[in-house]
């Protein structure tokens, strides 16, 4: 189910209902697939501070179980459809997608509204729900790199942005049915909520089929979060290990900043690839590490670059010095063949996702999200394509990396630069 690599604009429709649940909407007449995201305001951001994880719970939870299916019948018709489904939580939403034949998606669609909007919920399935969500956060504790990263979002995200995805245990042992049934009538809700819908299917039948499924969908009042400064933490964890996990973050700009395409290239120049500067300097020039790398992840308001590097305990402070000698030697600027050889990744990149129903529907409802519209391929081709040396150099100048938070993991701690 392919579409021909050359990249099109098509301008993504869009609709707003009453109350407040924006669809947006790519036809790919070309595809013979359908692919929904659907995000609802219920991110781990939303949690109270003593019930981390609710979100994670109330994501299991409504997959137990909603309209006239049991848990073992809803997951059957969505197998039997075809669908190709995930969910996740996040800092501001939970997901839920799901990919299938074009002819399948009005079910699908009808689906996914009774798992939003009408959940069992049931109590007897509260401690199986709760043991899926304690072996995922056993399953991070038990890895060192992620344990470790963990601690770095909460050094440099102010709370409730830095915390954990998926909560802490003691957080979902605590959650009672109750908690759970008010968590969900709070924040699966319309207005905040994104469907976004690429693929093969007749615009106006969509939109006439979302307002017959999630039109009479009730808004909810939403409550205000209270942010508070990041955790001051020693910002090292022991670990008894011959290895040793660094952690460097510091500050960016979000998705929805003009400067954006800039930051985020001037973090894959830093990190994208064999010919990266972290790959060549870190590990294949001095062989300091078994694996280095940054990202530039974005919330709505904030963003920030998280580095990551595992190492032997022996050359942990090597590494971190060395790691953070390159991330300091980037705001120097970036070569044009450093950029010419991101261009070519990004570009492979933007194929890839015009071939895939699954990738344009999350992008849209992504762009909708921090951006209040939807960019067609042609339009971020065309941005990639301005991208200069200079442009890039010109943010590097005005925003050079600092005020750097780090966390280390690892049998000793070590010194921090700066």
């Amino acid at each position: 189910m392919t579409a021909s690599p050359v990249l099109h604009d098509r301008p993504a429709k869009v609709h707003q209902f009453d109350n407040g649940l924006v669809l947006l909407a790519e036809p790919i007449p070309t595809m013979q697939s359908a692919a929904l995201t659907l995000l609802t305001p219920a991110g781990y951001s939303t949690e109270p501070a003593d019930r981390l994880g609710l979100s994670g719970l109330v994501c299991d939870m409504v997959l137990r179980g909603a309209g006239d299916r049991d848990g073992r019948a809803l997951i059957n018709d969505l197998e039997n459809l075809g669908v190709e489904r995930g969910e996740s939580v996040g800092a501001s939403q939970s997901s839920f997608s799901g990919a299938t034949l074009a002819e399948n998606l009005p079910d699908a669609l009808a689906i996914f509204a009774d798992i939003v909007r009408r959940p069992h919920l049931p109590n007897d399935q509260v401690d199986a729900a709760r043991q899926v969500c304690i072996q995922e956060i056993r399953g991070v504790e038990d890895d060192p790199s992620q344990r470790l990263m963990v601690e770095l979002r909460r050094r440099t995200y102010p709370d409730p942005w830095g915390r954990a995805s998926h909560g802490a245990e003691e957080g979902v042992l605590a959650a009672t049915p109750a908690e759970i049934k008010r968590h969900w009538a709070l924040h699966y809700r319309p207005n905040g909520a994104i469907l976004g819908v690429a693929g093969k299917f007749e615009w106006d039948r969509l939109r006439d089929l979302v307002e017959q499924l999630y039109g009479d969908w009730p808004l909810v009042p939403v409550e205000p979060l209270i942010e508070r400064a990041p955790a001051d933490t020693a910002g090292h964890i022991d670990h008894d290990s011959n290895q040793c996990h660094i952690g460097i973050a510091y500050p960016s700009v979000p998705y929805k900043d003009p400067k954006y395409l800039q930051a985020w290239a001037a973090v894959g120049v830093l990190s994208g690839g064999m010919s990266s500067r972290l790959f060549t300097e870190v590990r294949e020039k001095r062989g300091l590490c078994y694996t280095v790398s940054a990202s530039l992840q974005t919330q709505r308001e904030r963003a920030r670059v998280l580095c990551y590097a595992g190492t032997s305990a022996e050359r942990a402070q090597e590494t971190l010095d060395v790691t953070y000698a390159e991330l300091v030697r980037l705001g120097a600027g970036v070569e044009q063949a450093e950029l010419d050889r991101l261009k070519a990744r990004i570009k492979s990149s933007l194929i890839m996702q015009q071939e895939s129903t699954s990738a344009r529907s999350a992008a849209i409802a992504r762009d909708w999200f921090h951006l209040g519209r939807v960019r067609t391929l042609d339009e971020v081709s065309q941005l990639v394509d301005n991208l200069s040396a200079e442009s890039i150099n010109e943010y590097l100048t005005e925003q050079p990396p600092a005020d750097f938070a780090f966390a280390t993991l690892g049998p000793t701690a070590l010194n921090i630069p700066g």
